[in-house]
Formats: C-alpha cells, structure tokens, sequence
C-alpha cells in the first residue's frame, strides 16, 4: 500500500495516510481528518508493507486518505482561513492578558473546514488553559485547541536562516526533532561555546546529530587523549586525535611532538 507523510496545515503534525498515484514530495493536498477535512503538505511518499496473513489487521484499514492535491479554490480558502486566524489571535491574545496567564500565544491556524481553530504557545510549565478554551469556544463557535509547543517548534514557525547560511533544517527537511547533545559536539572536536554550537532557537543545532554515527564508529579501537602510546620514536602520551584522518599526536617523554597514522586496528602504521 501507498502511504504519505503529511504536516497539517503549517505547524500540525505528522500523519500518515493512505495515497494513490500522481501524489508526490512536496504536494498540498487536502485530506480526512477527525471530524471533517484539513490540509496539508506532503513530506515523504513510500510503500506500506501490508500483512498478508491477516487483511483485516486494523493497521491494514485504519488510515486516512488523502481526497485530492489542493486546488485554486482550495487556496483561496487557506488564504482567507490564514487572516481569519491572524484575527482569532488577537482575540486570543487579549482573553490571555485577561486570565492573567504566564503564557505565549506563538501561531493560531483553522483547519480547513473551519471546525477547529488551534493555537500554539509557549511556556515555562505547564498551564490550567481550561477556563480560556470554554470563553474562546463561546466566541468562536467551534472547537478550540491550544497546544504547547518549544522553542524549536517555535523556531520551525518562524523559519530563519542557520550559521550556515542556509534555511533551517527544521523548515527544510526535519521530520521530527531528534535528541541532540553536548556529547555529539565533543566527539566531533567542536568549538564548546554556546554561540557555536546553537541554533537560533537557542538549543543546540540539529546538525550536530547528522555525523555523530560516522565518528563514534570510525572512532573505536583509536586511543584516547591522555593515553600512553608506543611509537616507532618512542613512547608518549596522546595530545590530539583526528577520527577522520586516523592520526593522532604524540607528546614523547623529551617533550617532542610526533605525528602517527594509525592503521585500521588502531595501532601506528608501523606496527
């Protein structure tokens, strides 16, 4: 079975559903949702094994289709949705000065049918929104949905363009955002400043993750700095190692540097 990745409209999530041909990469589409239709752009497009043994497995029948790529009409209509929804924020916006909560209102979008509005924000914690959502469903006459969302999530809203001068990967490409952490940096000899090593939304950058397999495999069996190694000149301690190039630096015991490539069990070239 055919299936596509699909983010809801500009900030939704990810879901997949079921597709014919002529759909591809990148593709608006309008699609099935809960309670009516929604819309959305495609991300990936790929083959869904089905369970031979069992058809009526519930994996095999559950998923959503995707009803059409999206029209003129239909983008009209996402246009006018998108001011209606700027609207609907400042609205929003007011009603949380008024409960005085410590939140803050980041985007607001309606589905494509208008049955539902969702609004993102950020926060410190967690937020008792209740009292909010029933006074905004009074106003609004329909379904209301406040979701919170992170920093980067947030950053993902607002595109921008990374240290490497190219837009965001979380705009570009991410699917999801995956663990990143100051180990990935030092396995790499990265520079360990904040400025560095972070993203504009203040976390560390997801592309600290895209090389970190290659070195921790490409790095096992090589010493570590600070440990004792046996060269053809002699023995010393290791000052530096390169993954990438396999060669390491040696202080010896007379204080000079030696330079040694290493071979693929780890020991100098020589051995």
């Amino acid at each position: 079975m055919r299936v596509a990745l699909v983010r809801l409209r500009e900030a939704g999530p990810l879901m997949t559903y079921k597709v014919d041909e002529g759909i591809h990469v990148h593709d608006y589409v309008i699609v099935e949702a809960d309670r009516g239709t929604d819309f959305g752009e495609v991300v990936e497009v790929s083959e869904l094994e089905l369970d031979r043994d069992n058809p009526g497995k519930r994996e095999n029948n559950s998923l959503k289709s995707i009803l059409r790529k999206v029209t003129e009409e239909d983008m009209r209509v996402i246009r006018q949705n998108g001011k209606e929804a700027r609207d609907a924020m400042r609205i929003c916006t007011r009603k949380i000065r008024e409960y005085k909560l410590k939140m803050k209102l980041v985007e607001s979008e309606y589905s494509f049918d208008k049955k539902k509005i969702v609004f993102y924000f950020t926060a410190e914690g967690r937020i008792d929104f209740r009292e909010l959502v029933k006074d905004l469903a009074k106003v609004f006459k329909r379904r209301i949905e406040m979701r919170q969302i992170g920093v980067r999530d947030e950053a993902r809203l607002f595109g921008g363009v990374g240290p490497c001068g190219q837009k965001l990967c979380c705009v570009r490409f991410l699917k999801n955002f995956e663990p990143v952490s100051m180990k990935m940096a030092k396995q790499q000899k990265l520079p360990l400043s904040s400025g560095k090593i972070s993203g504009i939304c203040g976390r560390l950058m997801c592309c600290l993750s895209y090389e970190y397999k290659n070195y921790r495999e490409l790095g096992k069996g090589l010493p570590k700095e600070g440990q004792w190694f046996e060269t053809p000149k002699g023995r010393g301690k290791v000052t530096s190692v390169n993954v990438l190039k396999r060669t390491i630096y040696v202080e010896l015991e007379d204080g000079r540097v030696e330079k040694v490539e290493l071979c693929g069990k780890g020991k100098c070239n020589g051995c």
